[in-house]
C-alpha cells in the first residue's frame, strides 16, 4: 500500500492520479476535508481508503509502528501552506510536529518517505541552491519546512530512503481550494473572465511593474519527480524541484492573454495595483531553482516552460467549468 498524506490537496491529489495510471489503486489518503470542497480532487480517482488527519494521528500514537502496517511507502505532502499565516504555533504542529512522528515511524520500519519541502526555505535570497547558507526563510511557514529539513539531515542513511523535495511555484489542475494561495496563473485566468482585466503587483524590491520573477513549475513535473524517486529507492536527500529557469509575472499574464485571446478573442489588459504593506519583508520577489543536484541524483526529464504549461492548464480549466453542472 502507499500512504499519501494531504492525498485530497493539490500536489497529493495529482500524486494519486499518477499512481492510478500505473494500475496502482492500493492507495490510503490522510486528509483534512474541512474545507469541504477539496473532496472534488478525489472523484474519479481509485484509492484504497481515506482516514481523517487527526485519526490517523492519533492512530499513530497509540498503535505505534502498527498505523503504517502493510505501507511500502509514504508520500507526505500534507501541510498548511498559506504564507500569511502567522500563527506559529499552528504551523510548527501542522508541518513539523507530524512529520517527525511520521518519520520516525519510517525510519524504524525502513519504509521510504518523499515528503513536499518548499522553496520558501531560501527566502529572499539570490542563490537557490540545498545548503544552509543559502536558507533564510521569511515566514513562518518557510521556517516549519526548513525546521523539518533540518530535522531529516542528520537522519538520511543509506538504511532507509528519505527525500525531501524543495518545490518552487507549482500551478495546474485541482488548485481551486486553495483560495488566495492558488497559481498566479489561475487567478489571472479567473480575473480576465470576472472582469476582462489582470491584476499584477507594480514594482517592488527593486523590480519594475510585474517584473518580479519565480520559477513556475507545472504540477505534472511534480508528480514525475516524485514518482522517480519510488522508482529509485537507494537514492536520498534533499533536492529542488524547478525547472530552473525564471520568468516574470509579465511572461505569465502574457501566457494568458494569448490564450484567452486565441479562444475567446479577448487578450485582458494588465493592472499594476500597490504592493500590498502586509507582504513586505515576507515576500519572494524572486526564485529561481539550481536543480544541479536533483540531476546529479540521475533525473534526466525535461521540466515544461510556461509557454507549454500555461496554456495546457487553462484549457483544462475551460473544460473542467464546462462540465460543471
Amino acid at each position: 500500500m502507499i500512504l499519501v498524506t494531504g492525498g485530497a490537496g493539490f500536489i497529493g491529489s495529482n500524486l494519486v492520479r499518477g499512481l492510478n495510471a500505473r494500475g496502482r489503486d492500493d492507495v490510503l489518503v490522510v486528509d483534512n476535508l474541512e474545507k469541504g470542497d477539496k473532496f472534488r480532487n478525489l472523484v474519479g480517482t481509485r484509492i484504497a481508503d481515506y482516514v481523517d488527519k487527526d485519526d490517523f494521528l492519533a492512530g499513530m500514537e497509540r498503535s505505534g509502528q502498527a498505523s503504517l502496517a502493510g505501507v511500502k511507502a509514504v508520500f507526505h505532502q500534507g501541510a498548511c501552506s498559506d504564507t500569511t499565516v502567522r500563527d506559529g504555533r499552528y504551523m510548527m504542529r501542522n508541518n513539523y510536529s507530524f512529520s517527525t512522528r511520521l518519520l520516525e515511524r519510517c525510519i524504524q520500519l525502513r519504509i521510504p518517505m518523499i515528503y513536499a519541502s518548499s522553496a520558501a526555505v531560501y527566502g529572499g535570497g539570490k542563490r537557490f541552491v540545498e545548503e544552509p547558507a543559502c536558507e533564510a526563510p521569511l515566514n513562518v511557514y518557510g521556517y516549519s519546512k526548513l525546521r523539518f529539513d533540518e530535522y531529516v539531515r542528520p537522519r538520511l542513511s543509506p538504511d532507509s530512503q528519505i527525500v525531501g523535495l524543495r518545490y518552487f511555484n507549482v500551478y495546474g489542475p485541482r488548485e481551486s481550494h486553495k483560495g488566495g494561495m492558488a497559481s498566479l496563473a489561475y487567478h489571472l485566468h479567473h480575473q480576465v473572465g470576472a472582469t476582462g482585466r489582470m491584476r499584477l503587483f507594480a514594482g517592488s524590491d527593486g523590480y519594475a511593474d510585474g517584473e518580479q520573477r519565480r520559477d513556475f513549475l507545472h504540477v505534472d513535473d511534480v508528480v514525475a519527480v516524485n514518482l522517480w524517486f519510488l522508482d529509485h529507492p537507494d537514492r536520498s536527500g534533499i533536492f529542488n524541484v524547478g525547472t530552473g529557469a525564471c520568468r516574470s509575472f509579465n511572461d505569465i499574464a502574457g501566457a494568458v492573454q494569448r490564450f484567452h485571446e486565441a479562444s475567446l478573442g479577448a487578450r485582458g489588459a494588465i493592472e499594476y495595483i500597490p504592493f500590498p504593506e502586509v507582504l513586505r519583508g515576507s515576500y519572494q520577489s524572486y526564485t529561481q531553482a539550481d536543480i544541479s543536484q536533483l540531476r546529479a541524483a540521475g533525473y534526466t526529464a525535461p521540466f515544461r516552460s510556461i509557454d507549454e504549461g500555461v496554456p495546457s492548464y487553462l484549457q483544462w480549466l475551460a473544460r473542467e467549468r464546462l462540465s460543471q453542472p
